[in-house]
């Protein structure tokens, strides 16, 4: 059996579900494979996913884009690359509870947004309000991780970043209303995110195990595209209690499984739409150096 750990970007939710499917359901096992699925509950987020990658503890993480860039660019370099895309377009927005003083980016201007501290996250947000025509910055603050969606429900802060299919499906229905701002919308052609990470020198060393990681992964996302029901029964044993609404699962899943690809095509990014981003970053001061693809991406496994 080949050892497998893959660090989740998040508690477990339906970005997740193929890799629930495939564990479940014995695939990985009857691949040869003992797959583990770390989550930061664990460590209260002390490691991000793609550090555990860096420090060996796993073998994939989940990421934004932008932690490929970012470990590729450090003063001492990683050899992170993306290897495949969760899903098939950003799903993200930035967003605040419904008032009538925000109608758009440009009125963040003077006001607390919750921020994960990644690396480009507070600049990309900044250029939105930039392209928007605001007239001053917004105001950053660093809650704990997991704990940044309350911040913003019980109003300590007034924006934060989310995907619409997890805390945007919540919200609808729960009753809270949200006004939501796409990066895309604005300019900011953000390409995939989360991507599933892996070290270059590892995957090259491990390719027959990795490629067969990957294959197995895409047939547990394909089938939970194909069957929603049984993927919300297996996920709603690893999502955390207060997420386990049959109603609020199945709605988010219908919604997420509509990008998570279909067949062959699972998990592969655009080179195209990757170097918008990467040119994007450059053309806006958010990094001085333009990598070549190859050394952020690759569908070479899938």
């Amino acid at each position: 059996m080949s050892e497998i750990k893959i660090a989740l970007d998040w508690t477990v939710n339906t970005n997740h579900t193929g890799f629930v499917v495939a564990q479940d359901l014995g695939w990985y096992a009857q691949h040869g494979l003992e797959v583990e699925l770390l989550t930061p509950e664990a460590d209260n987020y002390a490691l991000t996913p793609a550090k555990k990658v860096e420090l060996g503890q796993a073998d994939f993480a989940l990421c934004p884009f932008e932690s490929i860039i970012s470990y590729r660019t450090k003063a001492q370099p990683f050899d992170a690359i993306a290897v495949a895309a969760l899903l098939t377009e950003d799903l993200s927005s930035i967003v605040t509870l419904k008032r009538p003083d925000i109608q758009s980016p440009k009125d963040l201007a003077g006001k607390i947004y919750a921020s994960y501290q990644a690396r480009y996250e507070d600049q990309i947000v900044a250029k939105m309000l930039e392209k928007d025509g605001a007239t001053g910055p917004l105001i950053i603050t660093y809650p704990e991780k997991l704990g940044i969606w309350n911040t913003l429900l019980q109003q300590q802060a007034d924006a934060t970043w989310i995907f619409d299919n997890w805390e945007g499906v919540q919200a609808r229905q729960q009753g809270v209303e949200l006004t939501s701002f796409r990066l895309a919308d604005y300019g900011i052609p953000y390409g995939y995110s989360p991507v599933i990470m892996a070290s270059e020198k590892r995957m090259q060393e491990n390719g027959e195990a990795y490629r067969k990681f990957l294959r197995v992964s895409g047939q547990g996302f394909l089938h939970a595209k194909d069957h929603p029901e049984e993927a919300v029964a297996l996920l709603r044993k690893l999502v955390p209690a207060a997420d386990r609404n049959p109603d609020f699962l199945l709605e988010s899943q219908q919604y997420t499984a509509e990008y998570y690809g279909s067949g062959p095509g699972w998990g592969h990014m655009s080179p195209a739409r990757v170097q918008r981003y990467l040119d994007w970053l450059a053309e806006n001061g958010l990094e001085t150096r333009k990598l070549p693809l190859s050394e952020v991406m690759t569908n070479d496994l899938l």
